[in-house]
């Protein structure tokens, strides 16, 4: 039996953050850079496997090593300086937002990285204003400043007008590009200098005391560049904002760093300093308005990704699991709130990108796996006691849409059985329109690159070759329309009508005229941008939003 005493330590210690940010801004050489911080890997560029002596990067599936981009988010657990800390690595690329915004929903903080010559760039943008829909701290770290990077007061004030979030520099940089020496550390009043540029192992800094240690500052940085540094160090002091914790809780003021993740200059001074300043894992609101605590005794969690295939070899399937309350063992009964029904708990386990193993107990915070026969779905509760389900995980409307062929007959079961596990995992959406076969169903995308990541998925998992056909709809939009008004839609407007694979209606709609033709025919009708708002319309859990588009 676990007290409430190792309960207390285990759920304050844990941290679990997601990383966000435009493509090419760094973002898995921080995470690795992290990694090699905390001891969890021994040379940047490497996950070190658990089992073997193999080597893997944290981008696994093959596509990802192909095109070099991240298209599924990696979970990594690791400890460093007494916390226990779980790592999700998001797709930077906007056509998987989807996948970000699961992993948000997992997570109580993000940082969010910034190119120090870009700034804040579209991307960015995008993946902000999810955060600041969920209300999460945001940290931010200005990277690759070790390469020319715009003037740094240039830099926050963009922040502070493009997102609409104060800022609060916690170290600030000594230089940039060829003449990037170090950052100097706001609380604690020191000059981190680096010294080397050493990509693959970390660069420790040399420390200086600001008041101190002025003469030896001068010699190892350079007087002029410490001066320098300091005057605009002095500047954000007396004049900036000062932190506040509500908006930092509320993700209305964002930490920032500066450094560099290649090199390794200022990683371990933001990652120690973040540890610290990040939110321990706290309440989870129920969608009825209710909310439970992380040490409350029952157990309780949710489903925020489903990952097909991460073992070639067994064609597994896992879903990832939120620990939100309680203590997570193995045996334990628990309640299934979308399926009513009761489960056992399996041996849950612990992820480095594609390797696991398994592990005795998990605490709120952790992000644990378990073996799926089937049964779980992206949003789906498990609660020790009643059966109200956690806000949901929404679908949002796609905006690409496409069917499905082979040219081989006989490879039909496959591209049926690859289409719905792939689908379920979140690659794509599905939908099913009653007028066609029930065997050619209707695919949706938030963005083009969803389509092939679910080609070269099908040919290189399932073996399976496809073509896609390309539909002429760019708007979908759920509905809770009874029958009777389904009927007047078909008749009145030229909307396609589907069911998702829950089974909720959509209307398909070929542009923004026809949709908007659709509203002045038939304005009785609610109309959806997401599954989640459907849902909360359908439970009468509060009013829920209508068209938001």
């Amino acid at each position: 039996m676990i007290s409430i005493e190792q309960r207390k330590r285990e759920v304050t210690r844990r941290r679990t953050f997601a990383i966000i940010s435009h493509p090419d801004a760094g973002k898995t050489t921080l995470t690795e850079k992290f990694l090699l911080i905390g001891g969890a890997i021994r040379l940047a560029g490497s996950v070190k496997s658990r089992k073997s002596k193999k080597f893997a990067t944290s981008d696994w599936m093959e596509l990802e090593k192909q095109r070099g981009i991240s298209v599924s988010t990696s979970v990594m657990n690791f400890e460093h300086a007494g916390y226990a800390c779980n790592l999700l690595d998001t797709p930077g690329h906007q056509d998987f937002s989807e996948d970000t915004y699961r992993t948000l929903s997992a997570a109580d903080c993000a940082i969010m990285l910034l190119d120090g010559a870009k700034g804040v760039e579209p991307q960015t943008i995008k993946l902000f204003e999810v955060c600041k829909l969920r209300r999460i701290p945001i940290f931010t770290f200005i990277n690759k400043m070790d390469r020319f990077a715009r003037d740094t007061f240039e830099l926050l004030d963009e922040i502070e007008k493009v997102l609409g979030i104060n800022t609060f520099p916690v170290t600030w940089p000594i230089g940039s590009g060829e003449d990037f020496r170090g950052v100097i550390h706001r609380h604690k009043r020191e000059v981190h200098f680096f010294e080397g540029r050493n990509i693959s192992t970390e660069t420790h800094a040399r420390i200086f005391n600001i008041d101190n240690a002025k003469e030896e500052l001068f010699k190892a940085v350079g007087q002029d560049a410490f001066e320098n540094a300091l005057e605009g160090f002095d500047m954000v002091t007396t004049a900036g904002h000062t932190f506040d914790p509500d908006a930092f809780a509320t993700g209305s003021l964002t930490p920032v760093f500066f450094g560099s993740a290649m090199t390794n200059f200022g990683v371990r001074a933001f990652l120690e300093e973040f540890l610290d300043m990040a939110p321990a894992p706290g309440p989870k609101m129920f969608a009825d308005g209710s909310s439970i605590e992380p040490l409350a005794d029952e157990f309780s969690g949710f489903v925020f990704k489903i990952q097909a295939n991460m073992d070639p070899k067994h064609r597994d399937r896992i879903a990832f699991l939120r620990v939100v309350s309680g203590v997570y063992e193995p045996g334990k009964l628990v309640n299934h709130a979308r399926l009513t029904r009761e489960i056992k708990l399996t041996q849950p386990l612990q992820f480095f990108a594609r390797e696991r193993t398994g592990t005795d107990v998990a605490f709120a915070g952790d992000i644990v796996g378990i073996y799926d026969s089937g049964i779980f779905a992206i949003g789906d509760s498990l609660v020790e006691r009643g059966q109200a389900p956690f806000d949901g995980i929404p679908s949002f409307a796609p905006e690409n849409f496409a069917s499905l062929t082979t040219n081989n007959s006989l490879k039909r079961k496959q591209l049926l059985k690859g289409l719905e596990q792939l689908c379920q995992e979140g690659t794509v959406q599905l939908f099913f329109d009653e007028s066609r076969a029930a065997s050619d169903p209707i695919l949706g995308a938030v963005g083009e690159l969803q389509f092939d990541v679910l080609l070269f998925r099908l040919q290189n998992e399932y073996n399976v070759d496809c073509q896609l056909v390309r539909l002429s709809y760019q708007i979908a939009r759920w509905t809770n329309a009874s029958d009777e008004d389904i009927e007047q839609a078909r008749s009145r407007t030229d909307a396609t009508i589907v069911k998702d694979a829950d089974g909720h209606r959509l209307f398909l709609f070929k542009n923004d005229f026809h949709l908007n033709y659709f509203k002045g025919e038939l304005p009785g009708i609610r109309l959806f941008s997401s599954n989640a708002q459907l849902l909360r319309a359908i439970r009468g859990f509060g009013e829920a939003p209508t068209e938001a588009n």
